[in-house]
């Protein structure tokens, strides 16, 4: 299990755009299980949508591909201190299935599909209370920085 000081080892981000609360399950080479803890405090509920609050679609991708990321960096054996980023490449076959809001949990599950000249492919999923909220392939490509 990673706590959020070893996950800010892992991702160069941080509050607002720190997306990935907890990792419970890493299998290096293969999957990663975390959770984002959705709160009415979100600084973007306040615009998008103040009489019926939604987390926007592009940041519920976000938090699976800065998971992913996570997976990307173990399974590579490095971190961002080690001079390395992954950017967010690309997504396919995304589909949002059901809208998330203030006091969801999002369960963030990435599995790694390829890894081919710096490029990470991965099958992720955002599921709250066991629905599907979100599905993608994310692509990440790691860089020298």
């Amino acid at each position: 299990m990673m706590q959020i000081e070893e996950i800010k080892e892992y991702l160069p981000h941080r509050y607002p755009f720190l997306l990935v609360d907890r990792v419970v399950e890493v299998k290096k080479g293969e999957s990663i299980v975390g959770y984002k803890n959705v709160t009415v405090n979100e600084p973007f509920f306040n615009g998008h949508f103040p009489v019926r609050p939604i987390m926007p679609g592009v940041l519920v991708v976000e938090a699976m591909a800065q998971l992913a990321g996570i997976l990307g960096f173990v399974t590579a054996g490095r971190k961002p201190a080690d001079g390395v980023i992954h950017y967010l490449a690309g997504s396919n076959k995304l589909r949002f299935k059901r809208p998330v809001v203030p006091g969801d949990q999002l369960r963030l599950e990435a599995t790694l599909l390829s890894n081919k000249h710096g490029i990470w492919k991965f099958d992720c999923r955002a599921l709250v209370d066991g629905e599907v909220a979100c599905v993608a392939e994310i692509m990440s490509a790691e860089r020298d920085v």
